[in-house]
């Protein structure tokens, strides 16, 4: 692996200490026998943390004909990922904390195998419903704990290898939206098509089963940041609704857009491979954005220029959503890669891998609370209004807030000088 963080960005970020914490945790890749099999490990986890959340979304229909599905449990199955990340990633820190942060990985791991695996064998919706939560359980647990596991393993590389695992995301996602409507109509219907991301997932785990064996067991070196404290720092109320405000964006794309050019007059194969688009153009940018995100000592050019993408993009679908579907597409996927841009900042915005674990899942948990917004606002708005002119523009409207708090995040700053005060007061 090539680059390093080692410039302006490990100033009060990633700089060489990561906290009394981190200390004998440093040498865990010699004793897993290098940090290639952590990487792999990362790697094939990120593949899978997308799957789970959006692989609905192209044969939405079908499972609404096939289990009998209302609008209203229509709707509450789109917005599960970002409930699930809200109850969910709040207790990754702790089950961390209490068990080993490779054996949780591994369990939210097994978690997205079951629920993915038995769902699709069930005919009743509510059933249905519960498994899908029982995935994305073991999904939002393992999401929130990415950061933390880059910080602890490589915590001179953090752009490098985020870059590395949010293109695996992306990946995981693409192939997600692209694949699963032709997976469905060669092999016998949507129940194939959602049950083979169980499959993938249960490879993902293999390599988490080797790393869990050498698990570090909890000590009294290790640091709790409790989330409440986070709460009352300003860096962690800005990155929290930065990160919602990204999330209701991707949660709303890829729960209905798919839906939306459909009926701007696309055949189901080819608005599943639109949404593939906006996916697949966040790979290669994704490749390239944390990385280069960390190289600078601000971030603030760099997330105002990605964000308003989406600004672009959406005026294209509010003038012609079937005639400049595909660079629409292209765009609103390059203003995707906020998420990119907010996952690198997790990990520069704090020295420790404990930091950064607290930061992580109050950002996220609080954050997707937000996010939930969005495919229930989408929802509402197209039954309301009859079309699709209304969402985009309350699309559009939601980027202006984001790229504020966007620029705000982005200048350096670290958690840890933040809670410093608040302890002494405390005190």
């Amino acid at each position: 692996m090539t680059g390093s963080t080692t410039g302006p960005s490990t100033g009060p970020s990633t700089g060489p200490s990561t906290g009394p914490s981190s200390g004998p945790r440093r040498d865990l890749p010699k004793a897993l026998g290098g940090s290639l099999l952590v990487l792999v490990g990362l790697l094939a986890l990120s593949l899978n943390l997308r799957p789970a959340a959006v692989a609905v979304g192209p044969v939405l229909p079908e499972v609404r004909a096939g289990l009998h599905l209302s609008a209203t449990m229509a709707g509450l199955l789109t917005s599960l990922p970002v409930l699930a990340f809200a109850s969910f990633g709040a207790l990754a820190p702790r089950l961390a904390r209490l068990v080993g942060l490779h054996r949780v990985t591994l369990a939210g791991l097994l978690l997205v195998v079951a629920g993915l695996g038995v769902r699709v064998l069930t005919d009743d919706a509510w059933l249905f419903l519960a498994l899908s939560m029982v995935a994305l359980a073991g999904m939002a647990t393992a999401n929130v704990l990415l950061p933390s596991l880059v910080k602890l393993h490589f915590p001179h590389r953090v752009g490098p290898v985020t870059a590395l695992y949010t293109t695996a995301m992306s990946a995981g996602l693409t192939a997600a939206l692209v694949l699963t409507v032709p997976i469905s109509n060669a092999w016998g219907g949507w129940r194939t098509g959602l049950g083979i991301w169980a499959v993938l997932a249960l490879l993902a785990a293999l390599p988490w089963t080797v790393l869990v064996v050498h698990d570090l067991r909890p000590s009294g070196e290790t640091t709790t940041i409790p989330l409440l404290a986070v709460a009352r720092t300003r860096l962690g109320l800005a990155m929290a609704f930065a990160f919602g405000l990204q999330g209701l964006q991707a949660y709303a794309i890829f729960g209905w857009f798919a839906q939306l050019w459909r009926d701007a007059g696309y055949s189901p194969v080819a608005a599943g491979a639109l949404v593939g688009l906006v996916a697949g153009t966040s790979v290669p940018v994704s490749l390239w954005l944390p990385a280069a995100a960390a190289r600078r000592e601000s971030q603030v050019g760099i997330f105002l220029g990605v964000a308003s993408c989406y600004l672009v993009g959406y005026a294209g679908l509010l003038v012609a959503p079937h005639t400049l579907a595909i660079p629409s597409a292209i765009l609103i996927g390059i203003g995707t890669c906020t998420f990119a841009l907010v996952l690198t900042l997790l990990g520069l915005r704090a020295r420790t891998p404990d930091g950064t674990a607290a930061l992580s899942a109050f950002c996220q948990s609080s954050g997707y609370l937000i996010a939930a917004l969005g495919p229930f606002a989408v929802g509402a708005l197209h039954d309301a209004t009859g079309g699709w002119r209304g969402p985009i523009t309350l699309l559009l409207a939601l980027v202006v807030p984001l790229m504020v708090l966007g620029a705000r995040v982005s200048r350096p700053r670290a958690l840890e000088d933040e809670l410093e005060p608040l302890a002494r007061a405390n005190r």
